[in-house]
């Protein structure tokens, strides 16, 4: 009995100390009462879970993905067609289905719905892509988000093309952001020790051995690219919320390379440094956009040029994977004794 307590010590260890970080950072925010403080806040939540969502395909299967980001614009947008008052959808929008131009659903039914068509979506795409492997993979995710970001831009009755969407309800509140981080690291973590997340890591770490196995290494990657949706796609629609306007651009390269870039740098072997890279360079960027406004130190105000954060960032980058090639927490989790291999 007590051999069987200490083993599920060990496998919840990583969800609940990641739960308490979270945790901690949204007390902050509550203590620090702040409005402009409690909107970076629920900036690094959003950013937690695409990156969470990244993990999830990129980290399990060993494939680059510079598509997923296109999940995350189809979740924006469905939450914003569901949830838009049926009289602004009308006038801007009016291609919509007539079911879809009438309906006005509360902010927690859409984001769920966001986050099922997201994945649904993704299936049609995998069921094609995933049967490619390597640098090959990797290209057809960035012609995905292509095509995603074309048909967006240009679909002007549907989406609005490049112009901006508004009136999509806001929600302020920390909380539902915080919860949503919580489910997301939830399902990553769930994901990466269920069956399917150790067959596709075999996939990862030895193909060959991993098919003479048994493992139908399509059907793995294509069941965490789904996942993987599923929790970008609900990220996009929290976005959404948070800002309440959408346009096909935010979702992007910007948005791509600044995620991928917080994953590698936490470690896309882990969970733990899916998310602590997040809340690292997250902070890293706040600082130095502080330092862009100016900080008074006395009688003297301290500004740093413009532009100074992007560069910053690349050379952390550059630093930390020429010391840790791995990332900062490479293949390793989280636990109650410090870091176990994931």
């Amino acid at each position: 009995m007590a051999e069987r307590a200490s083993i599920l010590s060990r496998t919840i260890a990583t969800p609940v100390i990641l739960g308490l970080l979270l945790t901690a950072i949204a007390l902050l925010a509550l203590l620090m009462g702040s409005g402009p403080f409690n909107q970076t806040i629920i900036d690094i939540f959003i950013r937690v879970i695409l990156v969470v969502g990244l993990y999830i395909f990129i980290g399990n299967s060993g494939v680059i993905s510079f598509g997923h980001i296109g999940f995350t614009c189809l979740g924006a947008y469905m939450t914003a067609w569901l949830t838009i008052p049926p009289p602004m959808k009308k006038m801007a929008l009016p291609g919509l289905p007539g079911f879809v131009l009438e309906a006005k659903l509360p902010f927690w039914v859409g984001v769920p719905a966001a986050a099922i068509f997201a994945a649904l979506i993704a299936f049609f795409f995998g069921k094609i892509l995933m049967r490619l492997s390597g640098i090959a993979a990797s290209i057809a995710t960035f012609a995905m988000l292509a095509l995603i970001n074309q048909i967006y831009s240009n679909w002007e009755d549907v989406t609005g093309a490049t112009s901006s969407v508004v009136g999509i309800p806001i929600n302020r509140s920390i909380w539902p952001y915080f919860v949503a981080t919580l489910v997301a690291v939830a399902i990553g973590y769930a994901y990466s020790i269920s069956r399917s997340g150790l067959a596709l890591r075999a996939a990862r770490d030895e193909a060959t051995a991993a098919a003479a196995s048994g493992v139908d290494i399509p059907k793995e990657r294509l069941r965490a690219f789904v996942i993987s949706a599923f929790v970008m796609g609900g990220g996009g629609a929290l976005y959404a919320h948070s800002v309440g306007v959408v346009t096909p651009d935010t979702f992007y390269l910007g948005l791509t390379f600044i995620s991928l870039s917080m994953l590698v740098v936490g470690g896309m072997g882990s969970l733990s440094g899916a998310v602590i890279g997040v809340v690292l360079l997250s902070t890293i960027i706040q600082i130095l956009r502080l330092f862009e406004k100016g900080v008074a130190l006395g009688d003297t105000v301290l500004t740093i040029p413009n532009g100074v954060q992007e560069i910053a960032i690349g050379v952390i980058m550059i630093v930390i994977l020429m010391r840790r090639p791995a990332g900062l927490i490479g293949n390793r989790e989280v636990g109650w004794k410090g870091f176990r291999k994931a």
